[in-house]
């Protein structure tokens, strides 16, 4: 018999991105942090984020304008009071990140001492000025990589890699007074074993849910793992229905999920036909720098209507060492097949990107639930609204993670150590010979999500994907009461999930709008709300 496991922290923090690490950082001068991670370290979403972070640092911007910005790209479904918090605050947060370490590009000087000269700021779709920082065409690396090397180096920081998170453990679940986050089960991948976590608070930070789709930019982790589990642990969620695509992964057999920053057109790439003719000012006056919504959906009805596989990304025309300086990992990526990107086009395609919605919380990051926070991708704070502004990812990560480890601060003094937990009960499962089911409902969710489900939709396609999901739900919980848990189980649960939460929200919305285009709504209602979903 394996031996029952029970850790105990202060805070365990879900996820081990820019939101994730950031919280850690910040509590653990004070508290003891748990940090958990689905696989290594840095197989997240910040590890490949390209572009950068949004943040006024220059003296023509304003945060105002930042926040004029975000209110256009989120096309009506902003709050704006939290789209304000979020600007108001991002300095503060980037500059706790250079304190960090995190280098971020400099300017040129004339003598080749960047030391004390302003920061080279990149503009992308939406931004009426350059206000990107970044570090080349590797933002997320690097920041991902500077913060995970201080959080291993913290004595108070308790880094769990290759654990599974599978449920939270509440006080309504074991029939406890109240209604409040006391840890959660977790699956150690390599030990095959359940284990518990008892904590006075839990933070979600578990990123998006782009893997419900056939086609993703994201890796492999990002199954909404977050969103599940707080919605079954009774957290609304809202806004499931907007998922951003991003217009523009690299399109080759083997070039799985390699994005291709929207900083390309914002240093002046073109997207064109086949045939080499451009098509974004037929769509946009903002041609090429329009919202990601906008170019997703052109080049979605340009490959329909030509019958084509993609279209193409071209940068061509800009002198070889400029591209070469300022997007060296693409260039090198892209070598890798073929294809060079100072003389050639680059096919590309649409690919989910970014999930809008998620779970509710306030201007903390807290949730529902007592004790439970949430932030970066897994949450809905109301920033992004039906579309999300580039390179305000990373800074809602930032800023949230900030907020959230304040809150959690005030209150540590208050609130003891949950008693003991029970411990995980599977002596009434057995090893499944049947890995095929798995493998096989994975492949039908994601392609009926991509098909009906996708950058345009409409009534009938969504209540296809309804019935479909539903009679997957049943096989899946059929399947996860009576076989012990696996990675592969325990993602395809909380895809299922997520996916119906992505359904009914798209269902309800009787319009289009940003990221969610139904060609049976295909106009505007006066005074949006946010879709909000409740669990029974």
């Amino acid at each position: 018999m394996k031996q029952v496991v029970e850790h105990q922290s202060d805070v365990l923090v879900i996820g081990s991105g820019a939101a994730g690490l950031t919280l850690a950082l910040h509590l653990a001068e004070k508290s003891q942090v748990t940090l958990l991670s689905k696989g290594p370290l840095s197989e997240g979403s910040t590890y490949y984020a390209q572009g950068g972070i949004a943040s006024v640092f220059d003296e023509g911007d304003t945060v105002e304008s930042h926040v004029t910005d975000t209110l256009v790209a989120g096309a009506g479904l902003c709050d704006e009071s939290v789209v304000t918090f979020t600007a108001e605050n991002a300095k503060r947060s980037m500059e706790w990140l250079i304190q960090c370490g995190v280098a971020f590009d400099k300017e040129e000087t004339l003598d080749g001492d960047s030391t004390n000269a302003p920061y080279h700021l990149t503009r992308e779709g939406g931004h009426s000025h350059r206000r990107i920082l970044h570090a080349a065409d590797a933002t997320g690396k690097e920041v991902q990589v500077t913060l995970q090397d201080r959080a291993r180096a913290h004595p108070n920081i308790q880094v769990l890699e290759r654990y599974n998170a599978i449920d939270l453990i509440t006080s309504r679940k074991l029939n406890r007074p109240g209604n409040r986050v006391l840890g959660a089960y977790i699956w150690n991948r390599d030990a095959e074993q359940v284990e518990t976590v008892k904590a006075r608070f839990v933070a979600l930070a578990t990123g998006g849910s782009s893997k419900v789709y056939q086609y993703t930019s994201n890796p492999d982790i990002a199954s909404g793992d977050g969103i599940a589990m707080a919605w079954r642990s009774g957290c609304r969620v809202a806004n499931m229905e907007f998922n951003q695509f991003h217009p523009t992964c690299l399109y080759h057999a083997d070039a799985r999920n390699f994005l291709l920053t929207e900083a390309l057109r914002g240093e002046g790439a073109y997207l064109r036909r086949p045939d080499g003719s451009r098509f974004m000012p037929d769509f946009d006056e903002r041609a090429e720098l329009a919202p990601r919504d906008i170019v997703a959906r052109a080049i979605d009805y340009e490959m329909k209507r030509l019958g084509s596989d993609c279209v193409y990304l071209d940068i061509s025309h800009k002198p070889a060492d400029f591209v070469i300086k300022h997007f060296p990992t693409i260039h090198k990526r892209c070598l890798e097949f073929g294809i060079d990107i100072t003389t050639d086009p680059i096919p590309v395609v649409p690919a989910a990107h970014y999930t809008c919605g998620g779970i509710m919380t306030d201007l903390h990051g807290q949730t529902d639930l007592n004790g439970l926070y949430a932030i970066g991708e897994v949450a809905y704070t109301g920033l992004h609204g039906a579309n999300r502004l580039a390179s305000n990812s990373l800074l809602e990560c930032l800023v949230f993670a900030r907020a959230a480890g304040e809150d959690i601060e005030s209150q540590l003094h208050k609130i003891p150590m949950p008693d003991a937990l029970p411990a995980w009960d599977e002596s009434k499962v057995s090893n499944s010979d049947e890995e095929v089911v798995i493998a096989h409902n994975w492949h039908e969710l994601r392609l009926f999500m991509w098909d009906y489900v996708g950058i345009v939709r409409s009534d009938k396609r969504l209540e296809r994907a309804l019935r479909r999901c539903i009679m997957l739900q049943q096989e899946i919980q059929e399947y996860y009461s009576n076989f012990r848990v696996s990675n592969n189980l325990l993602e395809l649960r909380n895809l299922v999930q997520v996916a119906e939460l992505i359904i009914r929200c798209a269902m309800e919305r009787k319009e289009s709008r940003g990221l969610h285009y139904n060609i049976d709504h295909p106009q505007q209602v006066e005074n949006p709300t946010p879709t909000i979903l409740q669990p029974d």
